[in-house]
């Protein structure tokens, strides 16, 4: 497993901290997620491992926070 490898995304519907927090945790089991960490503010959100990006989209898409990977 390749540590380390951080992956950028633009997260909608984010409007405070205990969305950060349900955002996180929908994101947490994922197999190979290292950390994630989530700016309700900016809407971005970035996840650490060796996870798939698409995952992490549909997850975070099914706790109510669509997702894109950020391609900046």
């Amino acid at each position: 497993m390749s540590e380390g490898i951080q992956t950028r995304f633009y997260v909608e519907n984010m409007k405070c901290d205990g969305c950060v927090a349900k955002a996180r945790q929908a994101v947490a089991d994922l197999p190979g997620i290292e950390s994630s960490e989530f700016d309700y503010t900016d809407g971005t959100g970035s996840v650490s491992g060796d996870v798939d990006p698409q995952a992490v989209c549909a997850a975070l898409t099914a706790a109510g926070y669509p997702a894109v990977v950020r391609s900046d």
